[in-house]
C-alpha cells in the first residue's frame, strides 16, 4: 500500500517509526510548519519531521490544509491508498478525506467515544480515570466521530502523570496502528459505529491550572497536578508569589498522624483548618497542606522564577511557615 502519514508531536513519531520499521511504503510525511520554541524562541522542527528527514522521507509542511488547492492537488498526485493521521493538529477537509481509496485512519489516545478532541490523555488523568487506551478509526468530517477499527485498553497508574501516560500510549498506538494496517491490507478490518455516550476533551487553558483550594478535594488536586505535568504545571500563590506543583500526593489525616505522631492530640483541630493552610513544613520531612477531604503532601515544587526541585531541596533555601496560606 502507498501510505501518506500526517502527524506532528513525539506521540505521532512513534507511529511513524513503527510504520517505517515494518517496511511499509511511506510515500510522504505531512507535519506542521517549524515553530519558534523555548526562551530563545529558536525555530524547531516537529519530532515527526526530524524522524522523517533522518529516514529520507519526503516532508510536506503546509500552513493550512483547508481551501489549499495546491496542497490538495499535490496529495492527489501522490495517489495514496491510505492516509494515516496521528495528532496532526489540523482538521482535514472532505476533499482530502476522499482521496485515498482505502480511506483515512486515525490513531486516537482514548477509548472512543469517550474523550473526543485535542487533549484526551490530559483529561483522563485530570478526571482520575482508572482505565484509558487507544482507538484506531476511519475518519469522517466530524471531530473523532468515525467508525472504530481496533481498541486497546490499559490501566492508568495511581500516580502516573500525563507525560508518563503519553509515552506509554504512544507505543501502544504504534503497535495498534500496525495491526490496523495489516487488517486493512487483508480486507478484514472491522467497522464499528460509535455510541452516543460521548464526552469531549477540549484543549487545556491556563486558567484551569490554578489550584482551587476552596472547592477541590485533595484527590482532585493531585489529579490536576498529574494531569498538567509536564504541560504547564498546576499553580497556587503563597505570599503573593506564584508557586507551581509538579508532583504531590493526597494523603489522609491518619496518614499524617502516622508520619507525625505528635499531632494526634491535636487531630480534632485538623478538621477546623481552612483548605490551603500549611500544616507542617520541614526540609527533612517535607511540606503538608490542608485540603478538602484530605491533605496534600508536596513532592516536587517550583518557586517563582526558579527551577523545579524536590520539596526538601526547596525548603532548605525557602522558608514556608506553619499556618501560612496557599491561595
Amino acid at each position: 500500500m502507498r501510505i501518506l502519514f500526517m502527524g506532528t508531536p513525539d506521540f505521532a513519531m512513534e507511529s511513524l517509526k513503527c510504520l517505517y520499521e515494518e517496511k511499509h511504503n511511506i510515500i510522504g510525511v505531512v507535519t506542521n510548519p517549524d515553530k519558534p520554541k523555548g526562551r530563545g524562541m529558536k525555530t524547531l522542527a516537529s519530532p515527526v519531521k526530524e524522524y522523517a528527514l533522518e529516514k529520507g522521507l519526503k516532508v510536506y509542511q503546509p500552513e493550512k490544509v483547508r481551501k489549499n488547492e495546491e496542497f490538495i492537488h499535490e496529495i492527489k498526485s501522490l495517489n495514496p491508498d491510505l492516509i494515516v493521521v496521528v495528532a496532526y493538529g489540523k482538521i482535514l477537509p472532505k476533499e482530502i478525506l476522499d482521496i485515498p481509496k482505502l480511506g483515512c485512519i486515525n490513531v486516537h489516545a482514548s477509548l472512543l467515544p469517550k474523550y473526543r478532541g485535542a487533549a484526551p490523555i490530559q483529561w483522563a488523568v485530570i478526571n482520575g480515570d482508572k482505565v484509558t487506551g487507544v482507538t484506531t478509526m476511519y475518519m469522517d468530517i466530524g471531530m473523532d466521530t468515525g467508525d472504530m477499527i481496533l481498541i486497546k485498553e490499559t490501566e492508568i497508574e495511581e500516580n502516573e502523570t500525563t507525560g508518563e501516560l503519553w509515552d506509554r500510549l504512544s507505543k501502544i498506538g504504534g503497535e495498534l496502528l500496525i495491526e490496523t494496517v495489516k487488517q486493512i491490507e487483508k480486507g478484514i478490518a472491522p467497522r464499528k459505529k460509535q455510541g452516543e455516550d460521548f464526552c469531549l476533551a477540549p484543549m487545556l487553558d491556563k486558567q484551569m491550572a490554578k489550584i482551587n483550594w476552596e472547592e477541590k478535594t485533595a484527590k482532585e488536586i493531585q489529579n490536576l497536578v498529574r494531569g498538567l505535568n509536564p504541560i504547564m504545571g498546576a499553580y497556587t500563590f503563597l505570599n503573593e508569589k506564584k508557586i507551581k506543583f509538579w508532583k504531590v500526593k493526597a494523603i489522609s489525616e491518619n496518614d499524617l498522624i502516622n508520619i507525625f505522631p505528635e499531632l494526634e492530640e491535636y487531630s480534632f483541630k485538623i478538621k477546623e483548618l481552612e483548605a490551603g493552610t500549611v500544616m507542617f513544613s520541614s526540609d527533612k520531612k517535607g511540606l503538608y497542606i490542608k485540603a478538602n477531604e484530605g491533605i496534600i503532601s508536596v513532592l516536587e515544587i517550583q518557586g517563582e522564577n526558579a527551577r523545579k526541585m524536590p520539596i526538601c531541596d526547596f525548603l532548605r533555601g525557602n522558608d514556608i511557615m506553619v499556618g501560612e496560606m496557599f491561595e
